[in-house]
């Protein structure tokens, strides 16, 4: 098998990769073979990501994914949550190679398992949510070890909601009127509920970006433990936002709440694993469902679609009530 440049069909990467492959190449001790570049759709920043083949030293081979640059934090959780290679349900990718330099430049860099089924955004099945619900309680209990040691993202709230309000006006949203009642109403709680958010306990890392297009699978699309990827991410804060953060990607399709809520299902897996769940996560929910819906106005370009705002509104309406 070659190590050269072989793209077989897939995207050029940028000059970058290319000039700093073959320095990978000794990293890996010989065992990379076969990179083709690629880039998904919902692939965000400015990775190059390749499939290649990994050679062990007994011959045998598997496919794997290589992915540079990476920042710290995607490094780091990599590392940190590797599991014996006998746990038949890990929740990282095993890690066949990685670093933090390459060719004399800090690029941190990893060479994970390729893992056969998935992302599970690609196609819908029911049971999708509890695959990923189980995940994410997986993903908890594996981070505890570590030490809370930063602090929580300072989400400016004020600014997002007063932008929010301007954005209906701006652009002429669908339903104006009832965005700027409802957000009108949201305004006169807005002090105490952003406060109440802002003094949720902080105990525990979350992944930051728990959606369907980062849940892969060794068994099916449809059935068994999900692994998750990119933890690009991780922060510390209360594993209710990652739990509204899936049910909001869910919004516009309410067909796939009706049955199994994200939230919910979280709470049970984590209880399930002996994780604390306080008595107060579905205010903390109701809380982070507002806020998130009535930000959706201020990001119409990537949130702009009428049935997603229109489903936002919705939500927003709902959760009035129990703010008051």
């Amino acid at each position: 098998m070659s190590t050269e440049l072989d793209v077989r069909g897939g995207q050029e990467p940028n000059l970058l990769a290319a000039a700093i492959l073959p320095q990978l190449v000794e990293e890996c001790r010989g065992c990379l073979h076969d990179p083709a570049w690629f880039r998904t759709d919902w692939q965000r920043g400015g990775a190059a990501t390749a499939t290649a083949t990994w050679r062990h030293d007994d011959g045998t081979e598997c496919g794997v994914i290589l992915k540079f640059p990476v920042v710290e934090r995607e490094l780091r959780w990599t590392r940190q949550l590797q599991s014996p290679d006998d746990d038949p349900s890990p929740i990282v990718p095993r890690l066949f190679a990685s670093g933090d330099t390459l060719a004399g430049y800090d690029i941190a860099w990893v060479v994970i398992e390729g893992l056969p089924h998935g992302p599970l955004g690609t196609r819908w099945h029911d049971d999708h949510i509890p695959r990923l619900a189980d995940a994410a309680a997986r993903f908890s209990a594996a981070a505890q070890p570590y030490e809370v040691d930063r602090v929580p993202i300072a989400e400016p709230w004020d600014e997002i909601l007063e932008e929010a309000a301007k954005s209906v006006k701006v652009n002429r949203i669908h339903d104006e009127q009832r965005w700027t009642g409802t957000l009108k109403s949201l305004g006169k709680v807005a002090d105490r509920v952003v406060r109440e958010w802002r003094s949720r306990p902080i105990t525990e890392w979350i992944h930051g970006d728990l959606h369907f297009a980062n849940a892969m699978s060794r068994e099916s699309m449809d059935a068994g433990p999900v692994t998750l990827i990119d933890f690009a991410e991780v922060r510390a804060g209360h594993w209710v936002e990652d739990a509204v953060y899936v049910e909001r990607q869910l919004w516009a399709r309410a067909e796939r709440l009706a049955t199994n809520k994200p939230v919910r299902l979280i709470a049970k897996a984590r209880k399930e694993l002996g994780l604390p769940v306080d008595e107060l996560y579905p205010r903390l929910a109701t809380i982070r469902r507002a806020l998130y819906a009535a930000a959706a106005p201020k990001y119409i370009r990537s949130e702009g679609s009428p049935r997603h705002l229109a489903a936002c509104l919705e939500r927003l309406e709902a959760a009035l009530p129990e703010l008051k």
